[in-house]
């Protein structure tokens, strides 16, 4: 199963003056730390909302500092279940992201929509298993009808 991961993380900004400018500032720097190793990661701006529900910026700024939620998504692969995912993403970025907090807010199943077969079931393009697997050869072909 493959599972969309959406983790959250604080990023931590200086010397900024307003919300637009301490986002942007955030997500280059976090695209900085997570590229080229993960270049595969979304990152987006984060929301966040009063215990009353009422919507707030995705930045914290006091003294010229700011404190800002992002989201970055992935996929993971090949997972058993939706707890192993939001683990191996929160490992995966967290090890590029230092002294960033980190928490994991969904994890969904994509679709196998993505998966073709050829008509007869064969999944080998999609599957990484080469053409060269033809030249195996199976037992019961090489024994005589005598």
């Amino acid at each position: 199963m493959d599972c969309r991961v959406v983790v959250e993380a604080a990023v931590p900004v200086y010397d900024v003056e307003t919300v637009d400018e301490a986002v942007r500032i955030a997500i280059s720097k976090t695209g900085e730390m997570l590229n080229p190793d993960l270049k595969y990661v979304e990152i987006n701006m984060g929301s966040r909302s009063s215990p009353g529900g009422e919507e707030l910026p995705p930045a914290f700024i006091a003294a010229d500092e700011a404190l800002v939620a992002l989201e970055l998504e992935m996929t993971v692969f090949n997972v058993e279940q939706e707890e192993h995912a939001s683990r191996i993403a929160r490992k995966e970025i967290g090890q590029r992201l230092e002294n960033i907090p980190l928490k994991v807010l969904s994890v969904e199943r994509v679709d196998d929509d993505s998966v073709e077969t050829d008509g007869e079931g064969d999944t080998r393009a999609e599957t990484g298993a080469s053409d060269d697997d033809d030249a195996l050869v199976d037992f019961d072909d090489l024994v005589d009808d005598r």
